[in-house]
């Protein structure tokens, strides 16, 4: 049966369910007779599955597998080879039993269909028939299962508040949901280890992996305390610690391995970060073995994680080539996974397989295998990751022919690098034999004790359940929190007018202003209430990136008014951040340019004066989300690099009238002037196909923090004391550092031609110093040309805590437009192999014009900086029993590849939705209408503590729930810092006088004087003008 005649029944069924929803009549005697036709249609198996549904034997359909610890040949088989093959009976009963109005029948078969409907990208329309179902029939119980996918399509698509807030209630509740009636204490702890499980995934997108780790870790725990361990749950949280810890940083990975409260004998006895992921990687596939999907997502973890510890420090030289080859095995292993011709029908599947088909070939790559070969296999990948993208945009019926193309492309990677089928003796299992050799572990948890490692997490939980709506939508009745049902698990998301201004300090006094906030607003619902039903919101029914990314479309032929979107209540995140006008629309204010004055693209330093060089139209490049922390004039040292709000900064709406400043009457964001000396000298750099490389002045040729200097080296308004050089200190987790030759201490002629000392160091890890040294130019610019095209990249993290970036090699494919710009950058949907959630959606980002690498790098650091700042804050919330927590969102860094040239940089965040508000700005103006603002302030004081009074973060701006007294999730901030020189952003000392005496204010506020924080303290030192 292919995607468009299931797609067709699905919509019979849908229709069916809203027109039983709208009438009280009772079910004629055909329907009745129809609806055991259908019933009696049905296998035996099938048919026993459906009653074990309806009697509630088991809050998740299981697999046979799942819980023997001795597997026969029967059981080596998975529910959904039986689903596929039955769904056209399937879904008839479902249809007949709805028309029947008999709703225990049908929400069960929509239990049995949910997971396989899932897997082929249908979640949505099921489950708004299982809303539509319990609002008619609120007594029809509906299974935890169910409502647990709905938190997963939250998480996928970016509404990561309401993910949490389904989630902490089933966890605070033992899984209570509506009707349900569960039969044994261990089907409640299993939901409970399933919820915490998918909390765990939600802090990896966040970039939280400590945290991230520990959830995980109480998962396994309550897996492997169930009356029979429950091996597919054990086998994917053990897959997703081993991703968390190939991403998390040694300083966590020690901090997690010695805690008294997690028991890690299961990894092994490896010490080193990377081989404790592949070990748990590996124990994942052996035991998920009988599901050729689990299997292929395993080994293309443990393969990434032997690939990166090859690259590593710790890696002996005399076993590189040990562990590439291991790591070549397991791509190997995961791309026979499907056999010839095997229809696959997953997104997630085509993604996986697509990079397990590049990693292969990177593997290859270092094994030294002709380059030709390699290069063939990688532009194999590239093709098809371009057609997957198609795939996850194209309509039903044209998916399957996508499909084929996909795995036909896979087909011939297998060919190129000549993978063979290996060894195995058991015919159900897709591992082989060698993989069985690994020994087992004896653990000791018991229910009990999964029952007090989830309390040391029950305040939290409980906290976000208060937050949370408690009406049935069905009846508006109060639900008791042991009945709370799939309606009433809703967030209340406080959403005020919070207009920003956009100020240009020391700009001329009477530039006009601009304050027509309806160009860039979508209309906000004064005390909007979203919750996880309301059928009318097109995203509460988007569950994949496919239909996140159609729904700014409309705006691709209008950019300049943001309110032609027809945006929803629940508004795009990156059309909220590009309409705040605040931080990521900085006004440039070139004092010595003829422009001044005029309204200029922030963050653009581009040309100086008189340079003809001009970047072409952009058609939309990448993630608009501009902020002040870039340059303030068009001339190329303009210091800063503008802070992006990942997935939620957005550019402003687009060209604006040539005005000197945007102006809201609330809130504005300022921008210091910094006074700039062109320098007269071009130099020409040839371009690389795709990208222009645009010639500019030449500013001091130093280190990357000079960045925010002028072509003196100094910032005209800083006073001396601010301007530090400090000689760069080794960091002994640097691989450049050690190895005494610092990444590029000499530039090469082509300083952008990567090196296989290049790859080495950037993928075993490099210091920020390093990495500057060796990328940073005051000559190169770049910028993306080009759109809808996959190019081979390198994909890199940054880490506050270690101060290291490292680098894997991915392949990334620039997508659709978003269809809206902002002064100084163009959002566009991006797609890449390593991302952190292959069904979430990421949004890429890249300047109006061109700029030069460490600009992007700039904005990475930040975003990082503040993220390192706020979990520190979050633990002495903690601490003092304050459950209100703050996110910022990660952000990262692609360098795109031409060969072995970087032709490009752009920066990636995980896209979000929701309504996007503006707490604070940069200088003194602050929103007290919201709680989080308070938060917000004490926070800010919090930083300028803990950096030793150097720092502060400032430019608060992101998605609040429930006033603040729930979750906050930030995005773009500015900070505040005398440890670097002044630029248009960091205005150093009189920043810090800003916050400490206008916006946070001599007096500290409640949740300051909780956490004990002492009083702030006026700096005399500080230059006022």
């Amino acid at each position: 049966m292919d995607s468009h005649e299931v797609g067709v029944l699905l919509e019979e069924c849908l229709r069916a369910a809203e027109a039983a929803s709208l009438q009280c009549k009772q079910p004629t005697e055909a329907e009745r007779i129809d609806f055991c036709s259908c019933t009696d249609s049905l296998c035996a198996e099938l048919a026993s599955l459906l009653q074990e549904a309806t009697d509630m034997k088991w809050p998740f359909v299981p697999e046979k597998w799942q819980y023997k610890q001795s597997v026969s040949a029967n059981d080596k088989t998975n529910l959904s080879d039986l689903i596929s093959k039955h769904l056209p009976e399937l879904l008839a009963v479902l249809k007949a039993s709805i028309v029947a109005q008999e709703a225990s029948t049908a929400l069960a078969v929509v239990f049995l269909v949910d997971r396989f409907l899932y897997w082929t990208d249908d979640s949505s329309r099921l489950l708004k028939i299982t809303k539509l179902l319990h609002r008619r029939h609120r007594d029809a119980p509906v299974a935890p299962q169910l409502v647990i996918r709905q938190a997963r399509v939250y998480l996928n698509s970016g509404k990561l508040q309401k993910a949490e807030y389904i989630l902490s209630s089933l966890i605070t509740n033992s899984g209570a949901t509506g009707c349900w009636v569960y039969h044994s204490e261990s089907d409640k702890a299993l939901v409970q280890a399933v919820s915490v499980q998918v909390r765990g995934v939600i802090l990896q997108k966040l970039g939280l992996w400590l945290e991230a780790a520990e959830l995980i870790w109480a998962s396994l725990v309550g897996f492997y305390a169930l009356p029979q361990p429950d091996k597919k749950g054990i086998g994917t949280s053990l897959g997703i610690l081993a991703n968390i810890l190939l991403s998390m940083n040694d300083e966590d990975f020690t901090a997690f391995r010695t805690n008294p409260h997690i028991e890690l004998s299961l990894l092994g006895d490896d010490s080193h970060r990377l081989l404790s992921a592949a070990q748990a990687a590996k124990r994942a596939v052996i035991y998920s073995q009988y599901n050729s999907f689990y299997v292929l997502t395993g080994v293309a973890i443990q393969g990434t994680c032997l690939l990166s510890y090859s690259f590593s420090v710790a890696c002996p030289d005399s076993q590189r080539q040990s562990f590439l080859m291991k790591a070549r095995e397991a791509f190997a292993i995961g791309l026979l996974s499907k056999s010839e011709g095997e229809l696959v029908t997953s997104k997630q599947e085509l993604h996986t397989f697509l990079k397990t088909a590049y990693s292969l070939t990177v593997a290859h790559k270092w094994l030294g295998t002709p380059r030709e070969v390699v290069a063939q296999a990688t532009q194999t990948c590239q093709k098809g990751l371009a057609i997957f993208y198609d795939y996850c945009h194209a309509d039903t019926e044209a998916r399957d022919s996508l499909c084929a193309e996909i795995m036909n492309l896979v087909a011939q990677v297998k060919l190129l690098l000549q993978v063979e089928p290996f060894l195995n003796s058991d015919k159900g299992s897709f591992i082989p034999d060698s993989y069985r050799n690994i020994e087992g572990t004896s653990v000791n948890f018991t229910l009990e004790g999964f029952f007090k490692v989830m309390q040391r997490f029950h305040k939290y939980h409980a906290s976000l359940c208060k937050t949370s709506n408690s009406k049935c939508k069905g009846t508006g009745d109060e639900i008791d929190g042991a009945k709370l049902c799939i309606t009433a698990l809703g967030t209340t998301i406080g959403t005020l007018n919070t207009e920003c201004t956009t100020e240009t300090s020391k700009v001329s006094a009477d530039t006009p202003k601009h304050s027509d906030s309806s160009v860039v607003h979508p209309p906000h619902k004064p005390d909007l209430c979203t919750t996880i039903d309301t059928l009318d919101t097109v995203e509460d029914w988007i569950d994949d990136i496919a239909s996140v990314a159609q729904i700014p479309s409309a705006a691709e032929t209008t950019p300049q008014s943001l309110s032609q979107l027809n945006l929803s209540s629940s508004s795009i995140s990156l059309t909220d951040s590009f309409s705040s006008q605040s931080s990521w629309e900085k006004i440039s204010a070139d004092l010595k340019s003829p422009t001044n004055g005029k309204h200029q693209p922030t963050s653009l330093s581009v040309e100086g004066p008189g340079k003809s060089s001009k970047s072409p139209e952009s058609d939309g490049s990448f993630f608009l989300l501009d902020t002040v922390d870039s340059e303030t004039s068009d001339s190329l040292h303009d210091p800063i690099y503008k802070n992006h709000t990942p997935g939620g900064e957005g550019p402003s709406s687009g060209p604006h009238p040539q005005e000197g400043l945007n102006v809201h009457p609330k809130m504005d964001t300022e921008i210091d002037s910094v006074s700039t000396k062109p320098d007269a000298k071009n130099v020409v750099v040839t371009p690389q196909p795709k990208f222009s490389h645009c010639a500019s002045t030449e500013t001091t040729d130093s280190s990357f923090e000079m960045l925010e200097d002028n072509s003196s080296g100094r910032c005209s308004e800083a006073p001396s004391t601010e301007k530090v050089n400090v000689p760069q200190r080794k960091n002994p987790s640097c691989y450049s550092c050690l190895k005494h030759n610092t990444l590029a201490s000499a530039v090469p002629k082509a300083q952008y031609s990567l090196s296989r000392q290049d790859y080495q160091a950037l993928l075993a890890g490099v210091c920020n110093e390093c990495l500057l040294k060796r990328l940073h130019s005051n000559k190169t610019q770049f910028k993306l040309k080009e759109h809808r095209t996959a190019y081979s990249a390198l994909h890199l993290k940054f880490s506050k805590a270690t101060g290291l970036w490292t680098a894997r090699e991915t392949c990334v494919y620039i997508g659709k437009p978003m269809g809206v710009e902002g002064k100084q950058r163009a959002a566009i949907w991006v797609q890449f192999l390593h991302q952190e959630e292959r069904l979430s959606s990421y949004v890429g980002k890249d300047y109006l014009k061109p700029k030069q690498i460490q600009f992007h790098l700039k904005d990475v650091e930040r975003q990082m900086t503040a993220q390192y700042y706020v979990t520190e804050f979050n633990k002495s919330l903690y601490d003092k029993e304050v459950m209100a927590q703050i996110f910022y969102i990660p952000s990262e860094a692609l360098l795109i590849l031409n060969g072995d040239d970087i032709a490009g940089c752009v920066t990636v965040e995980p896209f979000m939705l929701g309504d996007f508000v503006k707490l604070t700005n940069n200088t003194g103006k602050k929103d007290k209408s919201f709680q989080a603002t308070e938060y917000g302030l004490a926070f800010g004081h919090f930083t300028y503590l803990y950096s030793c009074c150097q720092e502060v973060v400032v430019d608060l701006q992101g998605w609040v729930t429930a006033n603040g007294k729930g979750l906050t999730y930030l995005t773009d901030p500015q900070i505040h810092s005398i440890k670097t020189p002044r630029g248009p952003s960091n205005f150093a000392a009189r920043g810090l006088r800003y916050f400490l005496e206008e916006q946070h204010g001599p007096e500290c506020n409640s949740i300051c004087q909780l956490l004990k924080l002492p009083p702030v303290v006026k700096q005399p030192h500080v230059p006022r003008y």
